[in-house]
């Protein structure tokens, strides 16, 4: 399940005849023997509305089993507000950080409860809006996605890491590394949007390991890096403090960022899924690890830790084209399809992770993978024969490999190639409608029909007066100025062909 939730329509507390609570909902008799003896915090309780409908409680009972919540008991009555819904009480078995986890995914499209914090006093949620409810066609088979920028707190679906680690993970086998890790994600999970990020106090041993690494690969960076990546440095040493003996602030990182390009950081537990991973793109949002990699193996890291993050990414979000090629990635991911959703992911992992480019006839580098990786960079660009020229009808079906080196590596001649030709594969995305992002409210507009795109035309037209008059008062004291040639530019970008759509 995809988290959309296409069949929870509502989420109340039935108030009226005998009202459901924590305390009755399942008895310690009812439970299986081997739950008997678990403790009071692990035990939750949840309660949502469904259609009576095919498949609808299997597709609700989904978000739970993609958590691994394990589930107590469930019961249902028919709602005393509407006689097609029933009411589903679900007991589970869970800790509190995976219970709001569990909150966050049902109420992107519902207004869940948790008995255990309303009994306590909470207020009941607002009912969402759903997509539906603002557009002119049925939107009951698009995916849930964020509306509003305040929107990406109910959309931090971690998939992998966070506190749990695998038993090949460098830090599996030391507790204090693990407990550590702990205390960033919850700080992740903790955040809600409009809040400050937490300054972290790093011990010796991280800053040592972030030295090591920092050390490294800044020689590699004056050979090999883009000229967009070091144009950005000499600031961030200036207002963030980079320096081989100070890991950067994630707030002061936030703030230079929004003053250059208008991106804003997240703090994040680790692999967010690709879909909520994208869509904070869209809203000029990027989720940001705070922990390290581990000590033992300082050049390896089999997850983006902030050396990735700090040294790999923020350079080039300070640049405004690459922040443009990144949001609108962001931006096609809204709404799409599962299978959409995969490629643009692969895209998104074969350009800002490992993407080339050409500058001077020199290749370059500009992927994020390969600027926190000594041997990867170093491999990636010895490997002539598997560098190929980036096409993203091709490049979305290349294989995404964690643990080794690619197979194959993609490059253009600027960021402004790349973003056209992503431009062109957006529009083979198949989403009936558009979406165009509103800095002034921080807001995703959904262009769903004529009348809603005519409002758009009309706003931007005062924008165009405005390039209009510039390219006069330019071209009266400049006749080189090519004015017909930018004028060209809008004219194909607005073109439609209409006779191939009917054709």
């Amino acid at each position: 399940m995809s988290g959309s939730g296409k069949s929870l329509i509502g989420l109340w507390l039935y108030r009226t005849g005998e009202q459901w609570a924590l305390k009755d909902s399942v008895s310690k008799k009812q439970l299986p023997a081997e739950c008997s003896s678990s403790s009071q915090e692990s035990h939750n309780s949840v309660i949502f509305s469904l259609k009576n409908q095919v498949g609808g409680l299997a597709r609700a009972l989904q978000v739970f089993q993609d958590l691994g919540i394990n589930v107590l008991h469930i019961e249902s009555r028919r709602s005393g507000r509407r006689e097609s819904e029933y009411e589903i009480l679900v007991d589970v078995e869970c800790d509190n950080r995976r219970m709001e986890q569990l909150m966050t995914l049902l109420r992107r499209e519902v207004a869940a409860i948790n008995l255990a914090t309303f009994e306590q006093g909470s207020d009941l949620p607002p009912p969402p809006t759903p997509l539906s409810a603002t557009a002119s066609f049925d939107f009951d088979d698009i995916p849930w996605f964020p509306r509003k920028i305040s929107d990406l707190d109910r959309a931090q679906n971690v998939l992998m890491y966070g506190t749990e680690l695998d038993a090949d993970h460098p830090g599996f086998k030391d507790p204090v590394y693990r407990k550590r890790r702990e205390t960033f994600a919850n700080i992740a999970h903790s955040y809600k949007y409009g809040q400050s990020i937490p300054r972290v106090q790093y011990t010796e041993e991280e800053i040592k390991t972030w030295g090591t690494v920092f050390r490294e690969l800044h020689k590699l960076y004056i050979l090999h890096a883009c000229t967009e990546y070091l144009e950005n440095w000499p600031e961030l040493v200036k207002y963030c403090g980079y320096r081989e003996d100070n890991i950067p602030q994630l707030q002061d990182l936030n703030t230079f960022l929004k003053r250059k390009t208008g991106f804003q950081l997240r703090p994040v537990a680790g692999y967010l899924s690709p879909r909520d991973f994208l869509s904070g793109l869209a809203f000029r949002v990027f989720h940001c690890t705070q922990y390290i990699r581990h000590s033992s193996d300082p050049y390896y890291t089999p997850e983006p830790d902030c050396c990735h993050e700090l040294l790999g990414h923020m350079p080039l979000l300070a640049n405004p084209s690459f922040a443009q090629f990144s949001q609108e990635l962001g931006l096609t991911s809204l709404g799409a399809a599962d299978d959409d959703i995969e490629k643009l992911a692969t895209l998104y992992f074969f350009t800002v992770e490992f993407g080339l480019c050409k500058q001077d006839d020199t290749l370059k580098v500009y992927g994020a993978g390969l600027l926190s990786s000594v041997a990867e960079l170093k491999h990636a660009l010895a490997a002539e024969d598997k560098i190929k020229r980036f096409d993203p009808e091709v490049t979305c079906h290349e294989e995404c490999i964690i643990t080794s080196y690619q197979n194959h590596y993609y490059y253009t001649d600027s960021f402004e190639e790349a973003t056209e030709k992503m431009r062109e594969f957006a529009s083979t995305i198949k989403r009936p409608f558009g979406v165009r992002y509103n800095p002034y409210t921080q807001s995703v507009e959904v262009l769903s029909n004529a009348k809603k795109i005519a409002a758009l035309v009309s706003e931007l037209r005062g924008d165009l007066c405005i390039v209009s008059n510039a390219l006069k008062k330019i071209h009266e004291q400049d006749e080189t100025v090519d004015v017909e040639g930018i004028a060209n530019m809008l004219h194909c970008d607005l073109h439609i062909d209409t006779e191939k759509e009917k054709d």
